[in-house]
């Protein structure tokens, strides 16, 4: 059961990163739905609260895959198994952090964010969150089971 929850894992992860890599190289499909927005000041028009630099992104893009490295690592899918007590931890603060990316930052991302109403603050609340928790999840099981 484990290896097969690892290998959603890692497909889910390795295709986040491939996307990220895909806007990375000026890729424009579903872009407007990855950058938070926020309000125009003196209008209701909305803009990205900031614009992704194509580096940063190859950057979210590679620790994506090595979180998707660190679950084959894990569990001995590709490569052979390590159960040293700091791939665990490591990989349980990965968790950590997606849950915490699911509640938010309380203003622009997560479940308890104060802009709505944008195509992004959609996705987030009815994808994104929900996603993060799930991976968080999935990660605590295959770091611990």
């Amino acid at each position: 059961m484990t290896l097969l929850l690892a290998q959603w894992l890692v497909t889910i992860f390795a295709v986040i990163s491939l996307v990220h890599v895909y806007w990375a190289l000026g890729g424009e499909w579903a872009a407007v739905a990855a950058v938070p927005q926020v309000p125009q000041e003196g209008s209701t028009k909305l803009r990205p609260a900031f614009k992704p630099r194509g580096w940063i992104t190859l950057v979210v893009a590679g620790a994506l895959l090595l979180i998707a490295v660190l679950v084959c690592w894990r569990v001995g899918w590709c490569l052979p198994p390590l159960h040293h007590w700091s791939l665990q931890w490591a990989i349980s603060a990965i968790a950590i952090l997606l849950f915490a990316r699911a509640i938010g930052d309380s203003e622009l991302v997560g479940f308890f964010k104060e802009v709505k109403g944008s195509k992004f603050a959609r996705l987030d609340t009815w994808v994104y969150s929900p996603l993060c928790v799930v991976l968080g999840a999935g990660l605590l099981a295959v770091a611990w089971v």
